[in-house]
This record gives structure tokens, sequence and C-alpha cells, in this order.
């Protein structure tokens, strides 16, 4: 089984939302994708950990961050693992970081590892203030931290593969959206590990009004995408997005498995 193989097999584990998009893009745009969500998980893994107390999430993320940082073209996968304190406590996603890091064709890598060293370094941050999120500011910071991003490197990569024009604020929109809906999602083992996202005197309701507004970003993002990889890829989660948000409104902790599939094939045609 060669890197691109395995890279599909984690991913398939870790996130059936984007494993779906991601193993239908074209080579050389698979791996570069790839490789920058699995970045990504690799940290987001270690910001939800219940076993990695604050202080020590922020110093794992700061180190990689750096490891990232001094990424070349003769970097071995080793060089981004570098100096890690707590491996033990680690997942296998963010133990092959090396690897994903290496998955991405060179001529793109170094934005991925841009993308991902900033986004490790707002973690930190986050971290170390227990995600303290007071004000719809705050919110929107934190979101724009691990999400709105990652919307803005999906746009490079579109452009680097084959110069699909975007709109950069919607763009932000589609990873808020996202991440929005994962907030609601995952609220209830939030709330247990002492991490509450909702800003102060905000209800459900105020939140879901949030993630509504950011999906319509998502959405005029998407209806302005040309048909090609980047609108195939971005009709997928956007629509899973908004199908979990229904479900949840109803009560119902996630979608089933036979949602997912409805979905998918609606969002194909």
């Amino acid at each position: 089984m060669n890197l691109r193989d395995h890279a599909l097999k984690i991913l398939q584990q870790t996130s059936r939302t984007f494993y779906i998009p991601i193993s239908r893009l074209p080579s050389p745009l698979q791996e570069a994708v790839a490789s920058a969500y699995l970045c990504m998980r690799a940290i987001d893994e270690i910001e939800d950990s219940p076993e990695i107390d604050n202080p020590a999430k922020a110093k794992l993320l700061r180190q990689i961050g750096r490891n990232l940082q001094s990424g070349t073209e003769y970097s071995t996968k080793d060089n981004f693992l570098r100096n890690l304190d707590s491996c033990e406590l680690l997942p296998e996603v963010t133990l092959r970081l090396g690897e994903w890091a290496l998955l991405a064709p060179e001529t793109i890598a170094p934005r991925i590892w841009d993308a991902t060293a900033a986004m490790a370094d707002r973690m930190a941050y986050w971290a170390e203030t227990n995600w303290k999120i007071q004000t719809e500011s705050d919110l929107d910071c934190y979101t724009f931290s691990v999400a709105g991003a990652v919307g803005l490197l999906l746009s490079d990569l579109w452009a680097w593969h084959d110069g699909t024009p975007t709109n950069r604020s919607y763009a932000i929109g589609f990873g808020r959206g996202l991440q929005a809906v994962n907030i609601v999602r995952n609220r209830t083992e939030d709330l247990k590990r002492g991490v509450d996202f909702f800003p102060d005197n905000w209800r459900e309701e105020a939140f879901y009004a949030y993630a509504r507004r950011n999906l319509k970003l998502a959405e005029r993002y998407t209806k302005e995408l040309p048909a090609g990889p980047a609108l195939d890829f971005c009709k997928i989660p956007l629509a899973l997005a908004y199908g979990t948000l229904e479900v949840l409104a109803l009560g119902k902790e996630k979608l089933s498995r036979s949602d997912v599939m409805a979905l998918v094939e609606q969002a194909n045609h």
C-alpha cells in the first residue's frame, strides 16, 4: 500500500464528511487536499484530546508549528515530529503528520505547511485561554482560526490545480459554516471537557442562526464555482452540514449512514 492509499485509509477512519469528496478528486489535487486535511486533523486531535492538559497542548502545537515552518524540500517525515513530548498520548493520525506533510506535491506542499503551522499556533493560543469565548467576535476569531483559514487554503489549492477563481470572503464563510455545525454537533462532549464555544447568553437558537448565516456564504461560494473538481468537492460537505443541522434541530445526535448516502447522491446531481 503506497502513501496515498494509506492516507485515504486513515481519512476514511477519521472523517466520513471529507473522505468521500477527497477520494473522488483527481491526482495530484487529491494528494494535496488529503495532505492538508490530514495535517490539520493531526493538530486538531491534540486540541481535542481529553488526556493532555492545556499547557502541554499549547507546547505540542507550537513545536509542530515550528517544525512545519522549518520544512524544506529535503525534510524527512521525522523532521516534522522533532522535540514532541507526550507522544504516547497521540493518535496515529498525529504521529504520522510527517507522512501527511510529504504527501502533497512539492509545488504546493509549503503552502500547506504554512497554513497548518499558522493553525497550530492559533490552536495553542486557544488552548492557553481554555477556549474562552464571550462574544460573537470571539467566536468569529475562533472559527476563522480553525476553519475559515481552511477555506482560504482550499481556494489556493483550486487555483494551484487549474486556476479556478474563488470569492475568498465566501471561502471563509464556507469554513466557518462547517465548523459552526461541528460545534453544535459536539457540544455535549465539549461541555464534558469543560469547553463552551457558545458566546455568553447565547442559546441554541442564536448559534443555529450563526451557523445558517455562514452556511449561506458557503452556498454562495459553491454556486460561484465553475464545473470541475472544486465544485464537486464543496457540494458534498455543504450538503452534509445542512443535513446535520436539520437533524440536530430535531433532537437527533447525527445523520444516519443512509442519510449521508442520500445527501451525497443528491449533491452529485
